[in-house]
């Protein structure tokens, strides 16, 4: 066949072509090997340091976390106490004589409780959780490598913060933990738990901080911020270390949480930071003080409660102890604590930890807002544990004189109260009574109950059931409006405030 000019153009622009995709597809590396490109091994890198450090962690905190073993005195059951020592028919014994089959009243029986603890002086102080040690009649302590129980003596406790302090005499200098700065550490850092879980000394697990500052809500523990671990965390964990990276002790493990009773992945233990300053006070005196200035607050605040007397943030005083310091300073319910010693207070965790750090018998200036005004009140702080040791819903069937007013908006019918009517109620104060509250209603979300007493709304003395009517009609959607109670629980009426956003209409 005869070439000609245009067909050995063709065959230079498929050349060229080929060279092309032939580059181009070395390059993607599809035909590196063609092209003569070897593909780089792959390689196992060197252990991490982290690995390293884990270890390191485990040498030199195991000597220091020892075993807690509390002998509790167990109570007889309920159930036992009712068939032995009562029945249906009358009498002590249906049977007659003595209990049948030889069966008698079963005595307390002595449980053993197990826990752990770690080193904090070389002398013999060891931390760890107060329901570990909590009702026992003996504590002993177990070292690492040790089988001696050294006898433990409790030197004192925080029922508050779950802690105790326990002490032994091993006739030999104990190796103490390192502590840490709780405060420092974040949600994502390392952490390792070391304790004796079910029992099982000298237990490691690691994981990270999931969480600070963790409230449960705990009305027995308003002082607690824990701080949230994936590390497991069992029975018998309780009193051990939280340690840092560092193997700095961070936090005292403390409880989980769980619906089988054992781990679930959520564990918490007291921030170091807060155990510290008990500690010191315990192997001082023996015992912690701590301040208080006898209020009560929501310890949820109600932004539209503040809103409507005047502030933004602040605590809310729902009422005040009437021989508590801060009455005698002149504090009055529906004060707003804005301040303490010239700093600001945002809400009410920030004031208790404010005055409950500062000594009982030393004074303070708390500024408070009232009706709009700023005041200056010096108070003297009292003993926390004192004035708490110190220290439902009503049910009223009388007739208004005008009969009950529905109030739609509100989701509340009202009624006039005669004097003869609060003297039966054993009330002083309030003219106006809820007869009952429409559930769903813009009342029941605010939490307002039949038998409340209403006293007042947005500061305006409340009078007689037209007036509620006239304080919800000119109420404007989205306004903020309180309302000051009085509720009867127990037969003890106290002052409460409830507030929230005014509905449409």
């Amino acid at each position: 066949m005869k070439l000609n000019k245009s067909h050995v153009t063709l065959a230079l622009l498929l050349f060229c072509a080929g060279l092309l995709t032939a580059n181009l597809f070395n390059r993607n590396g599809i035909i590196a090997r063609a092209a003569g490109v070897t593909p780089v091994a792959l390689s196992i890198p060197n252990p991490v340091q982290l690995s390293t450090s884990f270890t390191k962690i485990a040498k030199e905190a195991e000597p220091s976390v020892v075993q807690i073993l509390s002998t509790i005195k167990e109570k007889q059951p309920q159930n036992m106490q009712w068939f032995f020592n009562g029945n249906p028919f009358g009498g002590q014994n249906p049977f007659g004589g003595q209990m049948p089959f030889g069966l008698q009243p079963q005595q307390p029986q002595n449980a053993m409780a197990l826990g752990s603890g770690f080193v904090v002086d070389h002398s013999g102080y060891i931390l760890t959780n107060n329901h570990v040690v909590d009702g026992a009649t003996r504590v002993r302590v177990k070292l690492p490598n040790d089988s001696t129980e050294y006898p433990a003596k409790v030197i004192g406790t925080d029922p508050e913060l779950d802690l105790a302090v326990v002490k032994i005499d091993a006739s030999k200098e104990l190796n103490p933990l390192p502590l840490g700065n709780s405060d420092a550490m974040q949600t994502g850092d390392w952490v390792v738990a070391i304790g004796s879980p079910f029992g099982l000394d000298q237990t490691m697990t690691a994981g990270i901080i999931s969480a600070k500052g963790r409230d449960l809500g705990d009305p027995g523990h308003q002082l607690q911020r824990f701080l949230q671990t994936d590390a497991a965390i069992n029975h018998g964990n309780s009193g051990g270390p939280l340690l840092n990276i560092d193997g700095q002790v961070i936090g005292i493990n403390t409880m989980i949480a769980s619906g089988s009773g054992n781990f679930e992945g959520i564990g918490f233990a007291l921030p170091i930071n807060l155990a510290v300053n008990s500690y010191n006070q315990i192997v001082k005196t023996g015992k912690v003080s701590r301040g208080a200035i006898g209020i009560k607050f929501a310890r949820g605040e109600n932004a539209a409660l503040l809103k409507a007397y005047g502030a933004s943030t602040g605590v809310f005083v729902q009422s005040v102890d009437s021989d508590g310091p801060a009455a005698k300073a002149g504090m009055r319910a529906a004060d707003i604590i804005v301040g303490v010693n010239g700093q600001p207070v945002k809400d009410g965790d920030q004031l208790v930890t404010m005055i409950s750090d500062t000594h009982p018998g030393a004074t303070v200036n708390v500024k408070v807002l009232r009706d709009g005004k700023t005041l200056e009140l010096p108070v003297q702080i009292g003993d926390r544990a004192a004035l708490l040791a110190d220290n439902g819903n009503g049910n009223s069937n009388s007739e208004g004189e005008q009969g009950p007013a529905t109030h739609a908006r509100l989701g509340v019918s009202v009624q006039n109260l005669t004097p003869s009517d609060r003297q039966d109620m054993g009330i002083t104060s309030g003219s106006v009574v809820i007869a009952s509250v429409q559930p769903g209603s813009f009342a029941d979300d605010l939490g307002l109950q039949r038998g409340d007493v209403i006293l007042e709304i947005n500061r305006h003395q409340i009078n007689t059931a037209a007036d509620v009517r006239n304080m919800m009609q000119t109420a404007k959607p989205g306004e903020a409006i309180a309302f000051k109670l009085m509720r009867n629980a127990g037969n003890n009426w106290s002052v409460m405030f409830a507030a929230g956003t005014v509905p449409a209409q």
